[in-house]
């Protein structure tokens, strides 16, 4: 059930929301009542639909905004663009990430860079740039990290570095934002498998589910959930990780 808020709706802006668990977050937030930002790279085509779709449902709702955000300028525009649609910032989700396979022997620079750039460089500078907004609103930051933060996946030793630090990341964003800003993270498992030249078999899928607790895959409507405890439930939560991976080991 949308939510009625007693003052303008709390604007979200959402990093890599045109698919996957982006556009869940998106979709789940949009019918609590709040505006969303849907920034986009290459998923032109999905996040634009997303956002008629949004604005069908409640008029000026929702915009699309593209961005490479592995360029500073282009983070900045990204919300400087987001202040000029309504004024305001409430919440931002760092959920763009690129996930790519990095065998050590083989691993070059550009590899590195495009890997630490989009996954960490890109949220620490959209915070900075968001952060004297978010805080007129007393807002929040949430980041998208992953299990392999804490448990490195072979052969994708840069991407689990680079969640590493976005672990990090959210506990010195808590200390140096608070107390007007709470940060916090979110850390999926088995939630959105791997897509392209990164496809799992069907036996390793149900291997890993295998070593969950709950011996079922999660699902994005899960990470969601767990987006909206944090904007709405936890106002006395920051600097923290929650893992929804159903208890894998």
């Amino acid at each position: 059930m949308q939510k009625k808020y007693h003052k303008k709706p709390p604007v979200v802006l959402i990093t890599g929301a045109g698919r996957r668990i982006g556009a869940e977050i998106a979709r789940f937030l949009h019918a609590e009542g709040m505006n969303i930002v849907l920034h986009y790279n290459q998923s032109e085509k999905a996040a634009k639909r997303l956002c008629m779709a949004f604005n069908k449902q409640r008029k000026n709702s929702a915009i699309s905004i593209q961005a490479d955000l592995r360029m500073i300028k282009n983070i900045e525009l990204l919300v400087e663009e987001t202040i000029r649609s309504w004024g305001y910032l409430d919440i931002l989700v760092n959920n763009a990430s690129v996930f790519a396979k990095t065998t050590i022997g083989e691993v070059n620079s550009d590899a590195w860079d495009e890997l630490i750039n989009t996954n960490l460089k890109a949220p620490f500078f959209l915070a900075q740039a968001a952060s004297s907004y978010l805080a007129k609103q007393k807002g929040c930051i949430i980041n998208i990290a992953d299990r392999h933060a804490a448990r490195p996946l072979r052969d994708y030793a840069v991407y689990s570095i680079s969640k590493a630090g976005v672990v990090m990341l959210t506990q010195a964003l808590a200390h140096e934002l608070g107390p007007k800003v709470r940060v916090n993270a979110i850390s999926p498992g088995s939630i959105a498998w791997p897509e392209g030249d990164n496809s799992l078999s069907m036996a390793m899928q149900k291997k890993i589910i295998s070593r969950t607790a709950l011996k079922r895959p999660g699902n994005a409507i899960d990470i969601a959930k767990a987006v909206l405890f944090l904007i709405q439930e936890a106002n006395y939560i920051t600097g923290q990780v929650i893992t929804v991976d159903g208890g894998r080991i």
